[in-house]
């Protein structure tokens, strides 16, 4: 069943990378009346009041601590909701990491009851009216980033953990999106940084929102040493100054109307 138009809205239940800081938890970010998780990192402890549907999907960019940590936090998420049904989605070799590594029993000693779902091996994913597409990005170890379009038109880009990239496969598959969230870690000043690490600054981002013009734009996985990210803020919205796209930064907390 397609979700209601009006009611689509994104929860940012955690917007750091690398590891948690006072005021934010790492990457997860779910959408209720779709039942989607948007990465597992230590924020997902947040979900058990958000959760709407009897099934959850958790689409997984890479297999890197932060965005994984949170799935070891299913067994509590799961007593307190249950649900009849968990997927989680990502690339086979990271599954696989995952199941093999984080689940291993000297690490987490209890079975994870979930259908692990490699996305390579489908030929098409259709979520509850909402049709995932995938796209290899550049960073250590390699990430997808997601672009979920619904039925009723709408469309979001889940871009993250990359140095990001203006290819013409890439800009094809990100543009004309309605929201597209996107990581920023490091701003102008620390663009070496960026490349060295995988990662994307602030000058990057903007040439990349201007090549795919969103409507929206949500800077994500925000860097947690970081004392003024909103500084990153500014950087980019000055570099967009004439566009028309709606600039922001993700916080924890943060609720989002995807549909408007």
């Amino acid at each position: 069943m397609e979700a209601p138009r009006s009611s689509m809205q994104l929860h940012c239940l955690g917007t750091a990378g690398y590891h948690p800081c006072e005021g934010r938890h790492t990457s997860c970010y779910f959408l209720p009346q779709a039942g989607l998780l948007l990465d597992a990192g230590t924020g997902l402890f947040r979900l058990p009041p958000l959760i709407e549907t009897d099934e959850l999907d958790i689409l997984l960019s890479h297999a890197h601590l932060d965005h994984v940590a949170g799935l070891t936090f299913l067994i509590d998420v799961l007593y307190q909701r249950p649900v009849q049904k968990v997927r989680v989605w990502g690339e086979a070799e990271k599954l696989a990491a995952v199941r093999e590594h984080l689940f291993a029993d000297l690490m987490f000693p209890v079975p994870l009851d979930v259908d692990w779902r490699a996305v390579e091996e489908q030929e098409e994913i259709v979520l509850r009216g909402c049709r995932v597409k995938t796209m290899v990005q550049d960073h250590p170890g390699g990430s997808i980033g997601y672009r979920l379009d619904w039925q009723s038109g709408e469309s979001l880009l889940y871009l993250t953990d990359t140095t990001g990239t203006e290819t013409a496969e890439a800009i094809e598959f990100c543009s004309g999106a309605d929201f597209m969230m996107h990581e920023c870690y490091f701003g102008a000043e620390h663009r070496d940084f960026a490349e060295k690490t995988g990662h994307t600054w602030t000058g990057k981002l903007a040439k990349i929102a201007e090549l795919c013009q969103p409507k929206r734009l949500l800077l994500t996985h925000v860097n947690p040493l970081d004392p003024a990210p909103e500084k990153m803020l500014a950087e980019v919205r000055q570099s967009l100054c004439e566009s028309p796209i709606d600039i922001s930064m993700a916080d924890d907390g943060l609720v989002v109307p995807i549909f408007s």
